[in-house]
């Protein structure tokens, strides 16, 4: 059954609220794979018209450091909670500042933990591979089943995700990852606490002033918690496993949906 309603529906009031825009990156801004033209192009579009926009993503912190310092967002929340990164203008614009959720000490003995749970997942599902990003990982690892290897089954995913809670991690599942990792950290609990510290907006009392956009179960926390709350086109077909959707989707998928909810909420905020 159809529960979505669609993102042009979208009051003109709600959106002249809207000061934040948190988005989901893989599969919601990319479109297969890639960073479109039209997409970066709403990107600055939201930048110009005073809204900030901060990417939420499982992926690296070397990611985090290269799209803090050459996109037009306010800040990145990366390895699922685990950190975020801004460019701190009081000091100099080019100034990277990078906030960890635990101590280098935690991070380390970590590493060891992510040693077993390697071997114990490549000796049961050998045409797996590591994301490619790995090496530039801090808090967690991320298990390719679909990116740069053929698509694995939905049992196959389910076996990692067990050899990983086997072990006391916490694992998320992406359009193309397994994530895992140990410690309390999410991507909801990051980005409130980038949001009261960069943005000084509390979204506990300010949450009409925010809106999140994904297309997976993995940002199901982020559909709950945020009322302004959005899906790509390709969310879809994900609907039948998930608790929690979004209140908004879009008509195009991924990039394209991106571009499209964009150029509607700048185009009702000027109405």
């Amino acid at each position: 059954m159809e529960t979505f309603i669609p993102f042009s529906e979208i009051p003109s009031s709600t959106c002249r609220q809207i000061s934040v825009v948190f988005c989901d990156i893989d599969d919601t801004l990319t479109f297969h794979g890639k960073l479109l033209a039209e997409t970066y192009k709403a990107l600055w579009r939201l930048k110009k018209e005073g809204i900030y926009v901060v990417p939420i993503t499982g992926r690296c912190a070397g990611w985090v450091d290269q799209i803090a310092r050459l996109w037009p967002v306010k800040g990145v929340v990366g390895e699922n909670g685990a950190l975020y990164a801004y460019l701190d203008d009081s000091v100099n614009p080019s100034k990277l500042r990078m906030i960890f959720y635990q101590s280098k000490q935690e991070i380390e003995e970590n590493r060891h933990k992510f040693e077993k749970i390697k071997e114990e997942i490549f000796n049961q599902i050998s045409t797996l591979a590591l994301a490619s990003d790995q090496p530039y990982r801090l808090f967690d690892m991320a298990v390719d089943f679909c990116e740069d290897v053929p698509p694995h089954s939905k049992e196959q995913i389910n076996q990692i995700e067990k050899i990983f809670h086997k072990f006391g991690a916490t694992t998320k599942v992406s359009s193309i990852h397994v994530n895992g990792w140990f410690g309390d950290f999410n991507k909801l609990k990051m980005t409130q606490r980038l949001s009261r510290e960069l943005l000084k907006l509390d979204l506990t009392i300010n949450l009409h002033k925010a809106l999140f956009i994904g297309d997976s179960p993995n940002d199901q926390p982020m559909f709950e918690f945020f009322p302004n709350s959005v899906g790509v086109a390709n969310i879809r077909r994900f609907q039948e496993d998930m608790k929690y959707l979004p209140k908004y989707i879009t008509n195009q998928e991924a990039g394209k949906g991106f571009s499209e909810m964009v150029d509607l909420l700048i185009q009702k905020r000027n109405q």
